[in-house]
């Protein structure tokens, strides 16, 4: 006896016809095929059959692997239609965020600012009504004028712009028109005159401007007559002359 063992295994390959099919270790489909062919012709029944049956084996497995590439392609469409909407959410929540976010900074920077604008009411009227006359009142005037342009800048670069009027066409979204006057100088429908500021937030209006709107040049009035009267003075006549002489 070989203690290795090489002579059992080569007893055992000798004792193995030719032909025969393992089925626990199948061949590859090419040998497999040659294998069959030749057992067909041969009429070696068993070696047929042994084939069919490792063909049906092989049927089996490739239904059952067919079936579960199915499922998991429907699993990876299920998985990327669920991943596409939850991105589709996602960035549609994103969006709600910023756009309320945004709106919640404006409205809140629209109220500050809004009750700040009579300071610039009072700063506007002020100016228009002091009359410096001595250093003194020079020195604060500048004070105060300084005070108030930096106010102003301040407004600027929060996007604050003030609403143009005199010359402007009114637009009933951005001016209150509180009187009409017929104008020579202006055309019907523009603003002459300004009676209070308007200002706007970007495109957020804080207060409209209140202004006089011209009617137009108004119709035309006939030059005063320099036609002297055809009329001539009445006359006594001489019955009257008579009658009163009588009297």
């Amino acid at each position: 006896m070989n203690v290795d063992g090489e002579e059992d295994d080569e007893i055992s390959e000798n004792n193995k016809q030719e032909g025969d099919v393992d089925l626990n270790h199948p061949p590859t489909l090419k040998t497999l095929i040659q294998v069959y062919k030749e057992a067909f012709l041969d009429g070696d029944e068993k070696t047929v059959s042994d084939i069919e049956a490792i063909i049906g084996v092989v049927e089996n497995e490739k239904n059952d692997l067919a079936q579960k590439v199915s499922e998991l392609l429907a699993d990876i469409a299920s998985g990327k239609d669920k991943f596409l909407r939850l991105k589709a959410d996602f960035d549609n929540f994103r969006k709600r965020f910023e756009r309320d976010r945004f709106t919640l900074t404006s409205d809140v920077q629209g109220e500050v600012i809004e009750s700040l604008l009579p300071l610039v009411d009072n700063f506007e009227r002020a100016k228009q009504q002091i009359k410096t006359e001595t250093e003194k009142e020079k020195k604060i005037d500048t004070s105060y004028q300084g005070i108030y342009k930096q106010f102003v800048e301040i407004m600027r670069s929060l996007r604050v712009a003030v609403i143009g009027t005199v010359g402007k066409p009114f637009d009933p979204s951005l001016h209150e028109a509180i009187a009409r006057d017929e104008s020579q100088e202006y055309k019907e429908g523009i603003i002459i005159q300004e009676f209070r500021r308007g200002f706007v937030l970007g495109d957020r209006l804080l207060r409209p401007a209140t202004v006089k709107v011209s009617a137009g040049p108004g119709p035309k009035k006939a030059p005063p007559s320099t036609e002297k009267s055809n009329e001539q003075p009445t006359t006594s006549t001489g019955s009257d002359t008579s009658s009163a002489t009588n009297r």
